[in-house]
């Protein structure tokens, strides 16, 4: 189990948690104690989400020169003065840079996944280095000190925030979902302010709350987003899903601190301006099962 000290103390610390039959956290250092889930983990459902589906036409990384599908939007770079400009160029918007070497066979295969990402994902700006193309891309791959391939690197506004590598298709799709959410069902809070704006808004109606608190680099909270993306799309009439990374600033750590938020994902649930409960970890199917029975919907466990 990891803690926010490992997280804060390396912005760009990568967190991917091994595959498991029970829910995965991090946990928080500033309490001395450790608290236990409210709710017992069960096994998993079926997965709500399968792999993304490849089109036919998705080149592989290796083939360099091969032109590429009509529909592909990967941008290749071949100079470190070519990835800075696209870095420039995208602004706000999340970068998504694959390393990759001809010879990878990983490289090759979670390629056309990242192709058929960047056919979906309109919002998101995404890259192909080739380290093994010339001079200039292994120095710009020395320069953003890339030891292993397939390996991939998340920016926004110039500023690297992520960095995963040897990834499966799942994690890159989470991992660009967390990362690059900006226009979906889900409210992005950045303080207290948003929080108690949010909970005034919904004070009547009957709405619930569901409050997902997690931290920028937690691989647990990126596990488990796509389910929550996916839920408040299909629960929008009953349900307000909101989200806050913890480590934004120091209104977010404040409100974690006074929520005695200990591990995260948190997910706190509010009703009628009332916290009514809360669920620790990142289980799909425990999380649709709290919602549910916060929502009024008797769950047998």
């Amino acid at each position: 189990m990891a803690t926010v000290a490992n997280f804060l103390a390396k912005p760009i610390a990568t967190v991917v948690p091994r595959p498991s039959a029970v829910a995965s956290t991090s946990s928080f250092v500033f309490f001395n104690h450790k608290t236990n889930s409210l709710f017992r983990r069960e096994n998993l459902p079926k997965r709500l989400f399968s792999a993304v589906k490849v089109k036919a036409g998705a080149a592989s990384p290796g083939k360099v020169g091969t032109p590429p599908a009509k529909d592909e939007k990967v941008q290749k770079i071949h100079s470190g003065e070519e990835f800075d400009e696209a870095l420039k160029n995208a602004k706000s918007k999340l970068v998504v840079a694959e390393f990759a070497t001809s010879k990878s066979d990983q490289s090759n295969k979670i390629y056309p996944f990242m192709v058929e990402l960047s056919r979906t994902c309109n919002d998101v700006v995404f890259l192909l280095v080739m380290g093994d193309e010339s001079d200039k891309t292994r120095e710009l791959c020395r320069r953003e000190k890339i030891e292993k391939v397939p390996h991939f690197s998340f920016y926004k506004s110039m500023e690297k925030i992520h960095e995963e590598e040897g990834i499966e298709p799942d994690q890159l799709m989470g991992d660009v979902l967390y990362y690059g959410d900006n226009h979906s069902a889900v409210v992005q809070l950045h303080g207290r302010a948003d929080v108690e704006k949010l909970i005034d808004e919904n004070r009547t109606g009957g709405k619930l709350i569901v409050l997902d608190v997690g931290l920028k680099h937690c691989g647990p909270c990126v596990k488990v987003y796509p389910t929550v993306l996916k839920l408040s799309r299909s629960m929008s009439e009953t349900v307000v899903f909101a989200r806050m990374n913890g480590d934004e600033n120091d209104s977010c750590m404040e409100f974690l601190k006074d929520m005695n938020v200990i591990e995260v994902p948190t997910f706190l649930f509010i009703r009628d301006g009332d916290i009514c409960g809360r669920y620790v970890g990142s289980g799909k199917g425990e999380l649709i099962g709290e919602i549910l029975r916060y929502s009024g919907v008797r769950v047998t466990y």
